[in-house]
């Protein structure tokens, strides 16, 4: 009887190579096109000069004069101006100092033009300097309309937290 050449075999492999190849692409074809990844866009802080979307701060002191406690004339919030509606919203937070024995508080919120407002993170960090957090993406809240988000970085009751620095920054994304 015959022998099988080496070449025929390997003709063979090709063939049915490039038929798997064929049918695999053909699934993912049938599949449907992927989902896109989210676009997301830095929102501005406001009362910026519109150059950088991060803002770098230290944690300040709370003033103790009656006006500043009574108006809340603290460097611990930083808001960012929502332009147009966005389907979720990511929280960026990065150490720039760094005291091992202290705690930092960190919260979010979303505001509405309604004047309410959604508290979205809470959490007191040890970060290592250099270092970050991304916090979310929220998803944007069905029937509300999304005016600002709002960073807060507190000294609370720890000492040490005081000069503690830090960059921040917020997204919106759309689908």
């Amino acid at each position: 009887m015959g022998s099988i050449s080496l070449r025929s075999v390997d003709r063979r492999r090709r063939l049915i190579l490039a038929v798997s190849a064929t049918m695999s692409l053909a699934g993912l074809m049938a599949a449907g096109p992927a989902r896109a990844l989210p676009v997301c866009t830095f929102l501005m802080p406001i009362g910026s000069n519109g150059t950088s979307a991060i803002v770098s701060k230290s944690v300040g002191a709370p003033k103790v004069t009656p006006y500043a406690m009574v108006l809340g004339r603290t460097n611990w919030n930083t808001d960012f101006a929502v332009n147009q509606p966005y389907s979720s919203y990511k929280f960026f937070f990065t150490a720039n100092s760094s005291d091992p024995n202290a705690k930092y508080p960190v919260q979010a919120y979303m505001k509405f033009t309604d004047g309410s407002s959604l508290q979205v993170v809470n959490e007191s960090m040890n970060p290592p300097m250099g270092t970050g957090q991304m916090f979310g993406p929220f998803a944007a809240v069905p029937g509300k309309q999304a005016s600002q988000m709002n960073f807060k970085v507190g000294a609370s009751a720890d000492p040490g937290a005081l000069g503690f620095s830090y960059r921040i920054s917020v997204q919106g994304c759309s689908d």
